[in-house]
C-alpha cells in the first residue's frame, strides 16, 4: 500500500512538471548550495565539513550533469531564520542555484525551506531536527535526510527507559530544534510510563550552564536529558561533570550528540553517553574508505552522520537530475522519491511522499577510554533500529501531500 502511495504521488508530480522532451539544464549550470553555521556553535558537526562532503559527492558524480558542469557554493544562516531566508533568496533569485542543501538551525531550515515552496527549488535539510519539515510544513521540492527529532529522541529514551531512567528533567536549547526534542523524548516518557519532573530553556551558544544544572539537580531526577547540539551539549557534559551530576546518581542523556562532541568532550568525561546516529564512519569497508578520503581533506577529522548524509543527498540529487532529463525541481523531485536510496550512507533507504528519507538508525555508546584503539574509534554500536520503527509513521505527520 505504501509502495502504491509512493508511485502515485512520484507520477502525480511528474504530470505537474513541465515536461522535457529533451535533456535540460537551467542556466547550464547545476548550482548546488551549501547553507550552513560556518562558525557558530554547529560548525562542527556540519559547517565547512558539509561543504567539503557537497563537493566529494559532486567529484564523483564526475562533475557534470546531463553534460553540463556542477558546482558548489557555501554560505553562513548564522543560525538566524531572516539571514538564511535572505541568502537563499539571494541564491536562487540572483545566482540561480538549482538546490539548497545542510541548514543545521531548524528555524533557519524552516524558513529555507519555505523559499524553496515558494520559489520551486530542491531544498534538502540534512542538518535541522525538527519533524515539522515533513508535517504540517512538508513541501513537494522539500526532503530531510539525514535524522530528525523522532528518531533522535525517541530512540534513545526507550533505551534509557529500558534501562531503569524513569524521572526525567530536560534541559533545552530555546528554539524549535529544541522543543522538537523534547516533545519527542517527552511523549516516550508518557507513554512508557515515566514521569518529567520539570525543564529549563536555555539561549543558542550558551557558555555558562550553572544556574540550568542547579535546576536539574535540585529535581532529583534520575536522568537529565540535554536537548540541545554542539557547542551547548558539549559545555553542559563538561559543566556537569563539574557540579558532580553524574556522581550523585543522575544520568546525562544527550539528545542530539555527535562523534565530534564526544571527540571535543574525550572519552574520560564521555564514556556511557548514550545517542541515536544515522551513521559511523567505522561501521564497514565502505564507510571507512570514504571516511579515509574525507579526512583527507577536512583537518584529519572523520565525517559526522550529517557530513556523511551531505554526501548522499547531493548524489541522489544528482543521480535524480540525470534520470529527469532536467533540473527542473519538481521533476527531478518525483525522481528522487521514486528511486531507492542504496549506498555508503544508507542501505536499503527509500524517501516517502512527505519527503523523509528512511533508513535504519543505530543506538551508540561512548566507549570508555580503554577500549578506543585510535583517535576516532569513540563508539560501539549497541542496536540497529530499522528504518519504519526509527521514524514517525507516515500518516501521523500531518503532511498534506500524504493521502490519508
Amino acid at each position: 500500500m505504501q509502495a502504491t502511495r509512493r508511485a502515485a504521488l512520484a507520477l502525480a508530480l511528474l504530470a505537474a512538471a513541465p515536461f522535457a522532451a529533451e535533456a535540460q539544464v537551467s542556466d547550464d549550470v547545476v548550482r548546488v548550495g551549501v547553507l550552513t553555521d560556518l562558525s557558530g556553535p554547529y560548525a562542527d558537526f556540519a559547517g565547512p565539513g558539509s561543504v567539503v562532503a557537497a563537493r566529494m559527492a559532486v567529484e564523483d558524480h564526475g562533475g557534470r550533469a546531463l553534460g553540463k558542469a556542477i558546482e558548489v557554493v557555501g554560505g553562513d544562516h548564522q543560525n538566524k531564520p531572516d539571514v538564511g531566508g535572505a541568502l537563499a533568496r539571494r541564491w536562487v533569485d540572483t545566482d540561480r542555484v538549482d538546490m539548497v542543501i545542510d541548514m543545521p538551525n531548524s528555524s533557519v531550515a524552516l524558513a529555507v525551506q519555505q523559499v524553496g515552496r515558494e520559489r520551486n527549488r530542491i531544498i534538502i535539510n540534512a542538518s535541522a531536527s525538527t519533524t515539522e519539515l515533513t508535517g504540517r510544513q512538508c513541501s513537494p521540492v522539500g526532503f530531510h535526510w539525514v535524522s530528525d527529532s523522532y528518531a533522535l529522541s525517541n530512540g534513545t529514551t526507550r533505551a534509557v527507559l529500558g534501562q531503569g531512567g524513569r524521572s526525567w528533567y530536560f534541559l533545552t536549547v530555546d528554539y524549535e530544534g529544541g522543543y522538537a526534542l523534547e516533545r519527542g523524548s517527552e511523549a516516550a516518557v508518557n507513554a512508557q510510563g515515566g514521569r518529567v519532573l520539570g525543564r529549563a530553556r536555555h539561549p543558542l551558544n550558551t557558555a555558562d550552564f550553572s544556574s540550568f544544572l542547579l535546576q536539574a539537580q535540585s529535581s532529583r531526577a534520575q536522568v537529565v536529558a540535554l536537548a540541545n547540539a554542539g557547542t551547548d551539549t558539549i559545555n553542559a557534559i563538561k559543566q556537569a561533570g563539574e557540579f558532580g551530576l553524574t556522581r550523585g546518581g543522575q544520568r546525562l542523556v544527550g539528545m542530539f550528540v555527535n562523534i565530534t562532541d564526544v571527540k571535543a568532550l574525550g572519552l574520560a568525561t564521555a564514556q556511557g553517553v548514550v545517542a541515536t546516529e544515522a551513521w559511523y564512519w567505522d561501521r564497514d569497508d565502505e564507510s571507512r574508505a570514504f571516511a579515509r578520503r574525507f579526512a583527507e581533506r577536512h583537518r584529519g577529522a572523520m565525517p559526522t552522520q550529517y557530513q556523511a548524509g551531505i554526501y548522499s543527498a547531493v548524489r541522489h540529487y544528482l543521480k535524480a537530475i540525470e534520470a529527469a532529463g532536467t533540473d527542473e525541481a519538481m521533476a527531478v523531485a518525483a525522481r528522487m522519491r521514486a528511486t531507492p536510496v542504496d549506498d555508503m550512507f544508507a542501505r536499503g533507504g527509500r524517501v516517502r511522499e512527505d519527503g523523509r528519507h528512511v533508513h535504519d538508525m543505530h543506538l551508540v555508546e561512548a566507549k570508555k577510554p580503554e577500549e578506543s584503539r585510535g583517535p576516532w574509534d569513540l563508539y560501539r554500536i549497541l542496536a540497529t533500529v530499522p528504518g519504519e520503527q526509527a521514524f514517525r509513521p507516515l500518516a501521523e505527520g500531518g503532511c498534506p501531500l500524504v493521502r490519508q
